[in-house]
């Protein structure tokens, strides 16, 4: 699948769901792809890409920058405490932030730098003990502590698990990002992204679908 057919079925299911056109940003989930795949999608035209590794979006982006100018790269996986000084330089928006001790972390750099990336909350909407994220039952503790620490919140994210019907976990999500006047909704990947839209995504991630099958033998 291309990016252009990719595009044209974000346009395709605002229009269906009463979205305004563009009101859905995607993100070309570049982690794990050969360089040369990922400078086709930018010469393509699209600028807003995720990564899951702070080591490996180092050693990528910064030239990309250089040669393609405003680009907005997003963290999208696990980010550890010790490297988030790192990833608020880096990256534009992330959305894991998942603990208090990494909120904590979070408001201390922006205190200091006086700017913050766009920041979501990973809601761990399964409870599955294995996955990163704020259990839906502590999330309201969890953005108190946020606003206590003037950590500005945008947004809420999830991944829901690979077993379920992921609509419910979108619709459990949009409905507590609502209720706590939050704007942002990252949710959605390459097999239901028409579903997270039709439940008021803002934020899609798709990666295989646009850039073809990753090689983790690479890393």
């Amino acid at each position: 699948m291309s990016l252009s057919e990719i595009t044209a079925r974000i346009a395709k299911a605002e229009a269906e769901h009463g979205r305004s056109p563009g009101s859905v940003t995607l993100i070309a989930v570049s982690k794990v792809q050969p360089l040369d795949r990922v400078q086709a999608v930018l010469d393509q035209g699209h600028r807003v890409f995720g990564e899951n590794y702070v080591q490996e979006a180092q050693g990528k982006w910064p030239a990309f920058r250089d040669s393609y100018g405003a680009v907005q790269v997003h963290m999208i996986g696990p980010l550890q405490t010790n490297k988030a000084k790192v990833a608020v330089d880096l990256f534009d928006a992330i959305h894991t932030v998942d603990r208090p001790s990494l909120a904590q972390k979070l408001a201390s750099l922006a205190q200091s730098r006086g700017t913050c990336p766009q920041l979501f909350v990973q809601v761990n909407t399964g409870a599955e003990p294995q996955k990163a994220g704020v259990l839906p039952d502590d999330l309201d503790t969890f953005l108190t502590d946020c606003a206590k620490l003037d950590l500005p919140i945008h947004g809420l994210m999830c991944i829901p698990p690979e077993s379920e019907d992921a609509a419910p976990h979108f619709a459990m999500l949009a409905k507590m990002a609502k209720d706590h006047g939050l704007s942002g909704l990252s949710m959605g990947m390459s097999s239901d992204f028409e579903s997270a839209i039709a439940h008021g995504a803002t934020h899609i991630r798709v990666g295989s679908a646009i850039f073809g099958a990753r090689d983790y033998s690479s890393r």
